[in-house]
């Protein structure tokens, strides 16, 4: 069977129309990967620097940072014990569990500290 419109012919593009469509693939392809990259390869977090109010001695040893450790849980032991005094009901029971808490962290600072240096 025999059409009776003809395919039209196609239509010539000029260089200029060409290369602006080259110039856009381009474009397109970059911002791709500019978003891909954006999510998939996100650029490493600069570490905070730390702050200098209260800084440790960077080469103070291993027993006294330990030894400080443990009077200061052994402390908030204390405050908490005696703020649980203060309180009643359900305010207490929170206060004797944050008291215990730091007990337990003191426990394993001291556990800690036997190792680093043991009495003998």
């Amino acid at each position: 069977m025999d059409k009776l419109i003809p395919d039209p012919p196609p239509s010539p593009t000029t260089s200029l129309e060409d290369a602006m469509r080259a110039d856009d693939l381009v474009k397109n392809r970059e911002a791709i990967k500019r978003a891909l990259d954006f999510y998939l390869c996100p650029a490493p977090a600069k570490p905070h620097p730390p702050s200098t109010l209260f800084m440790v001695v960077p080469n103070v040893d291993t027993e006294s940072l330990l030894a400080h450790a443990c009077e200061s849980l052994a402390s908030a032991s204390a405050m908490a014990s005696n703020f649980a005094g203060e309180l009643s009901g359900f305010q207490r029971s929170t206060a004797l569990a944050i008291q215990q808490i730091v007990m337990l962290a003191e426990l394993a600072v001291n556990r800690a500290l036997d190792r680093v240096d043991p009495q003998s």
